[in-house]
């Protein structure tokens, strides 16, 4: 199994892992108990997140599954256990006390800010990766049309999380990533 290497430059995003169609939720018993109604930009939906780390090459760092209705900057804190420099997230991570709390740890979280705050001041170098965040766009789309992340017709819990292990560990040992292009850069 290849390894990721920890750099300085992290994105991190969720995705939403339905179990079932929206139609079905009240008949659906596999999860019954288990997963939860969540919402993203998309609309409702009913299973888990999938909360994703990686590194400016493409490469997974960390991952964690949670119910569908928990809020992106819960896992935040356990997802980034061991990272330092910064991480570059949507607005969903927009949470003065998690910036704190990594902060802290040497861990700078960057995000764009909404219409009704403050403008924040970041650097130049920040500013290009916070342009370049699509990259974890690109590689959560990957792992759902490429790796099979995703489909509706789960029999079982096993069933479930052996699919979700197995479009990993694909994506893992694919060669060609989806990548910011920095390599050239970064040697330097």
């Amino acid at each position: 199994m290849r390894f990721s290497r920890k750099n300085d430059i992290y994105f991190i995003d969720s995705t939403s892992v339905p179990v079932c169609r929206n139609q079905r939720i009240n008949e659906h018993k596999v999860f019954k108990n288990i997963a939860e109604r969540g919402k993203t930009s998309m609309g409702w939906f009913y299973g888990f997140k999938v909360h994703i780390v990686i590194n400016e090459m493409g490469e997974l760092i960390n991952l964690q599954i949670t119910k569908g209705n928990v809020h992106d900057t819960k896992p935040v804190e356990a997802l980034s256990k061991g990272l330092n420099g910064i991480m570059i997230g949507d607005k969903g991570y927009l949470s003065k006390t998690l910036k704190e709390a990594l902060m802290n740890k040497g861990l700078q979280l960057i995000t764009r800010v909404r219409r009704d705050m403050k403008p924040q001041i970041i650097t130049q170098s920040s500013s290009f990766y916070l342009q370049k965040r699509g990259i974890v766009e690109t590689v959560i789309g990957h792992l759902k049309d490429f790796k099979h992340l995703v489909h509706t017709k789960y029999r079982s819990t096993t069933n479930f999380f052996m699919n979700i292990f197995s479009s990993i560990v694909s994506y893992q040992l694919e060669e060609n990533k989806p990548n910011l292009g920095l390599k050239v850069r970064l040697e330097m």
